[in-house]
């Protein structure tokens, strides 16, 4: 196949050697053929379909038999073969959080629960995985997010476009490499800062007050950004009063209003809001109302289920791919957690089974009242989920929670871009649209599995060799 770089007609930047290097076919003008097509919309996959690439952009998606293809087009038989929209991660971070001072138990020795940025590895996983675009969801190390941006847009590094988040808005935290906040004004100025650096959204985390939370709203409002949250001081519907636009994970384990003798801005043990939940049907009343709330306020919900199958013992299957991929010191740390059965800092026994499946419940529930719902992996806990790898996991469980792999596709992916404000560029496969598209062994539509087949990911109308960019990182998750 051809590899050469950009031709006339792109409008991607020059690309430097070494993203050149995973390159696997660059061509003015691309056909991809005889394929089956998910368009990411819910739509039910089409056969025997043709995508023609021109440059960086779809210029025709419909029946091959009637493509009608240009002489100078180079052709791609994708005969068995699946194309679909690159995935929009909304849930994603450049960094790893399974850190050598966490013992057996789950504790962690001071200075607390350290986190390793990953800008090396993660990029490449993320993209040779599918994700064409994502939101860093809280950086540790803002200014290597923004720098890593920069890099992927000028073509100097291959990884997905990026959503940068700014530093975590929180308060007194669990990770000694967060800021904690001072008070509303401190918010305001936070924002301010870091929307002139460069960031696109926000995050609040889970000690934040609702005078801070409300300050950081209204000063991202003002320049058009949104917020989202990692929520435990403050409840749901405190939050979408306030405006959020965002509420990450679901609330069966991040949602703590409904905990009797909460205090207010406080977020309260972990086990009470676990022993809540436990107790608790989604179809109750209160939980319908708070459901309901979002729904009319237009507050999305990022689903990690991905994160949460952790606490599940034996789960997800072990896969070498995986293992491969991290370091020794973080594989050693996630098998060690993995058999200990500790989660979110409660060892086993624990309600996490019946969570999880609620959890599940209540995104069904979301999407079924009309909620915009998203996914993504969330890279962290005890280390077991990967950039990209853990991407395509959070799709086939979100199959696994009722949806059909359609519906599964659309909501990591034209969801994704809706909520970013990009549905007319990304998240879908259609005429106009930026060629950011994932071509898949296999038939999604039906297995959802085949997700991870991944055999090019293109990304304005590049297409990168996957199995490249996995091998890249084998043994450098966790440290580079």
């Amino acid at each position: 196949m051809p590899n050469n770089n950009a031709g006339a007609g792109s409008a991607h930047p020059k690309l430097s050697a070494e993203v050149l290097e995973y390159v696997k076919v660059n061509a003015p003008l691309l056909a991809l053929t005889h394929a089956r097509v998910i368009d990411g919309t819910g739509a039910r996959a089409r056969e025997d379909q043709t995508v023609l690439v021109r440059g960086d952009r779809i210029e025709f998606a419909g029946d091959a038999a009637s493509a009608g293809l240009p002489a100078e087009a180079l052709v791609l038989d994708l005969t068995g073969q699946t194309v679909m929209p690159g995935l929009v991660g909304m849930h994603n971070h450049l960094f790893y959080t399974g850190c050598p001072n966490r013992d057996a138990q789950g504790r962690v020795a001071p200075p607390g629960a350290l986190v390793n940025q990953i800008s090396y590895s993660a990029p490449r996983l993320y993209l040779g995985c599918g994700v064409t675009t994502m939101r860093t969801t809280g950086s540790i190390e803002p200014y290597a997010d923004l720098n890593l941006k920069k890099q992927v847009e000028a073509g100097r590094m291959p990884g997905p476009k990026m959503d940068v988040t700014g530093p975590f808005l929180n308060g007194a935290g669990p990770f000694p490499q967060m800021r904690a906040l001072r008070g509303p004004d401190d918010a305001r100025r936070m924002v301010n800062y870091w929307a002139d650096e460069g960031a696109t959204s926000f995050k609040a985390y889970m000690s934040i007050t609702r005078a801070e939370l409300a300050a950081a709203i209204e000063a991202a409002h003002a320049r058009g950004l949104k917020v989202t949250g990692h929520l435990g001081s403050i409840g749901y519907r405190e939050a979408a009063a306030l405006g959020i636009d965002n509420l990450e994970h679901g609330p069966i384990y991040t949602d703590a209003e409904f905990v009797p003798d909460k205090q207010p801005d406080v977020c309260p043990p972990i086990r009470s809001v676990v022993d809540f939940w436990e107790k608790t049907d989604i179809a109750s009343a209160p939980v319908r109302e708070m459901m309901d709330d979002l729904v009319q306020r237009g507050v999305a919900i990022t689903s990690t289920l991905a994160v949460f199958e952790l606490s599940l013992p034996g789960r997800p299957v072990l896969q070498p791919r995986v293992l491969d991929a991290m370091c020794a010191e973080s594989r050693t740390s996630y098998l060690t957690l993995r058999a200990h059965g500790v989660f979110m800092g409660i060892p086993q026994p624990a309600p996490w089974e019946s969570l999880f499946r609620k959890e599940m419940e209540f995104e069904r529930a979301f999407a079924a009242a009309g909620g915009l719902l998203m996914t993504g992996p969330d890279p962290t806990g005890m280390g077991g989920v990967l950039p990209g790898f853990g991407d395509q996991r959070g799709v086939e469980l979100l199959v696994e929670a009722g949806f059909t792999p359609l519906e599964a596709i659309a909501i990591a992916t034209h969801n994704g871009a809706r909520f970013l404000g990009q549905e007319d560029s990304i998240g879908s496969v259609a005429a106009g649209k930026r060629a950011d598209l994932v071509v898949v062994r296999g038939n999604p539509a039906e297995k959802i599995a085949d997700i991870e087949n991944v055999e090019i990911v293109f990304q304005d109308g590049v297409g990168y060799d996957p199995a490249k960019l996995v091998e890249s990182v084998r043994g450098q998750v966790g440290i580079r």
